[in-house]
């Protein structure tokens, strides 16, 4: 069952709604096998965010994701994170034929939502991952944060939805739907702001094989384009000292949000770069291995130095992680400027 198709009309003009029973939703979620990225030995398992969430919903319609990844070469170093990775809309809709819209909520989410997953569209949510049932070993019922998921079936009369998050597709239903649809929300007073939702369509048909590797390549040019001008690691590496610094002073909390958007976001955003290289050479493009072997070691030698700088926190240590940063400094040169020389 894909979730994106064209919408059709009756002779009357009429969009037709599409009719979704329980057992078929029971058997996708069932049935879906999480793309061969989030398969197997991972180095960061849960570091791309929205990304993560792009992949398996491209997956589940039988695209390929791969083909979006180009935009990594442009993480830069914000000071205080680096950029939290997110595939550009224009990229989906290049590739996929997909567009991405804001969604208006001006009575209730629920009836928005369901408006759209009638049209086959499916609505991108930010919601609290206290309510998500597969998120049991994290968030659900213990914990209140922050998670997207892709909704493309609504089942009000059940109180059932199947949505898209992370590494697979899912299902929930009863309470957790109240709490993610929000049906108990009093909006009567102004007392509930609305969340903000997207929705996606198609507009016209995915490029495939040769044609969706050469416009994926001529995406990573124009991401090349957009690089950082100076090496986004050395910036960090300039910075580090003094986030020491604060880390021993405010404790474990403070170190663990720096960490999961600091390392975290780096290692991850050039382990999802070592893919998409290596699915551009697996297309015929000549995209070195050293290269591809750079990313990988940066992936790899930013959870080194995350797990080295617990350790010297937990024993109030001021461990500057010079190794990791020559390492991590050297393969990015490797890396993003080789990829600019080579692509473009």
């Amino acid at each position: 069952m894909s979730a994106f198709h064209t919408s059709g009309m009756t002779s009357s003009g009429v969009s037709r709604s599409r009719v979704v029973s329980l057992d078929p939703l029971r058997m996708r979620a069932k049935r879906h096998r999480p793309h061969a990225l989030h398969r197997g030995e991972r180095i960061w398992r849960d570091g791309a965010g929205s990304v993560d969430l792009w992949i398996e919903l491209l997956h589940g319609n039988a695209f390929e994701p791969r083909a979006a990844l180009a935009f990594t070469v442009t993480q830069d170093f914000e000071d205080d994170q680096f950029t939290l990775g997110r595939i550009p809309c224009e990229d989906i809709e290049k590739l996929y034929g997909l567009q991405v819209h804001e969604l208006a909520v001006f009575d209730s989410f629920e009836a928005r939502a369901l408006v759209q997953t009638r049209r086959a569209n499916t609505v991108l949510l930010d919601t609290d991952a206290f309510f998500l049932p597969h998120m049991r070993a994290l968030s659900y019922r213990r914990e209140h944060a922050r998670a997207s998921i892709a909704i493309d079936v609504i089942d009000p009369d059940a109180r059932r939805l199947g949505y898209f998050h992370d590494n697979g597709y899912h299902l929930l239903d009863g309470d957790d739907y109240d709490g993610v649809i929000g049906t108990h929300a009093d909006t009567a007073q102004g007392q509930v702001l609305f969340p903000h939702a997207e929705f996606v369509k198609r507009v016209r048909e995915p490029l495939s094989s040769t044609a969706l590797a050469e416009v994926s390549a001529d995406l990573l040019c124009a991401h090349l384009l957009r690089r950082p001008m100076r090496n986004p690691i050395t910036r960090w590496h300039a910075a580090f000292p003094e986030h020491v610094d604060t880390m021993l002073a405010r404790g474990e909390g403070y170190a663990n949000g720096y960490a999961s958007n600091v390392m975290r976001q780096l290692g991850a955003n050039f382990e999802l770069l070592a893919h998409y290289l290596q699915w551009m050479r697996e297309q015929g493009f000549d995209i070195p291995v050293t290269t591809l072997a750079s990313a990988r070691k940066i992936a790899s030698e930013a959870m080194v130095m995350q797990c080295r700088l617990a350790r010297a926190l937990s024993r109030s240590e001021r461990d500057l992680c010079e190794a990791s940063f020559v390492a991590m400094e050297d393969a990015y040169e490797r890396v993003v400027p080789t990829l600019a020389d080579i692509v473009c």
